[in-house]
């Protein structure tokens, strides 16, 4: 019973903000397209420089697990594959959402919850890694005219880039700076919540079997490849534990947004 209370308390603020936002997106059908570039392009590089750059951030405590989540992640995608021949599906389509998590919308705040403010850091690393191979190796699949070096360009990336140049080299930033920087990395987690309650709104469960299971063997891929990179690579408790949270998140909603973009097979 008290596993059960502590993860509900964990869980609870998550599924209260995603649920605000599917009662307003019902209710006023909101446009939130503005709203996720504003995200992207702004609130979450400046909480990514802040966490990298600012914070007690050491880069060299979280090589192994940016490692362990790259295996992860291929790891799944190579799960993925197999699941996508076995039910008669075009891999381009159904093993990239296995292959790519929520790293974003749910794995920063879950671990924010779960693990505290020394939780995000690692979030971060994990949810960059899994962008960038997003981004490049993800957009490669789907097609292979893609110009993979359009990734730096990414605001994410470059606040990323920009934090660990800082970190490395010793840079003092402006407190001010970094008040201010922090108040707008504050608006990404809740936001991101917020605009995956409104895009629940869009879902249509029956639209495919093929979708449904690879939403059960995306978080059981995950879990056991997390646990297996863990082990292997020797990683504290807490990293594993974060591996594994990381590994256990559903498809990302990117996916669509990707299979959108490239023409294969969106719904």
């Amino acid at each position: 019973m008290e596993l059960f209370v502590r993860i509900l308390e964990v869980i609870f603020p998550v599924i209260a903000v995603v649920g605000v936002g599917a009662w307003a997106g019902r209710r006023h059908q909101p446009e939130m397209a503005v709203a996720n570039q504003l995200n992207m392009d702004y609130f979450i590089p400046a909480m990514v420089f802040v966490v990298l750059g600012a914070g007690d951030f050491q880069v060299g405590e979280y090589a192994w697990l940016a490692a362990g989540a790259a295996f992860s992640v291929f790891a799944s995608g190579a799960i993925g594959y197999v699941t996508a021949r076995g039910l008669k599906e075009a891999p381009k389509t159904l093993a990239l959402p296995i292959m790519i998590n929520n790293s974003g919308n749910l794995g920063i705040p879950l671990a924010m919850l779960a693990f505290g403010q020394t939780g995000v850091a690692a979030a971060v690393v994990l949810f960059l890694v899994s962008n960038i191979i997003h981004f490049t190796i993800g957009a490669w699949v789907l097609d292979h005219q893609a110009r993979i070096s359009a990734v730096w360009k990414t605001p994410v990336v470059v606040a990323a880039a920009a934090g660990l140049v800082c970190n490395m080299a010793g840079v003092h930033i402006w407190q001010p700076l970094v008040i201010a920087l922090r108040m707008l990395g504050d608006i990404s987690v809740p936001l991101m919540l917020f605009a995956l309650g409104v895009r629940l709104c869009d879902v249509r469960f029956s639209e495919s079997r093929a979708a449904l299971i690879a939403a059960v063997v995306r978080p059981v891929a995950g879990m056991l490849t997390g646990a297996f990179a863990g082990w292997v690579l020797g990683l504290p408790d807490a990293l594993t534990a974060q591996l594994i949270l990381f590994g256990a998140l559903p498809p990302a909603v990117m996916n669509y947004m990707f299979a959108e973009r490239y023409n294969q097979n969106p719904g």
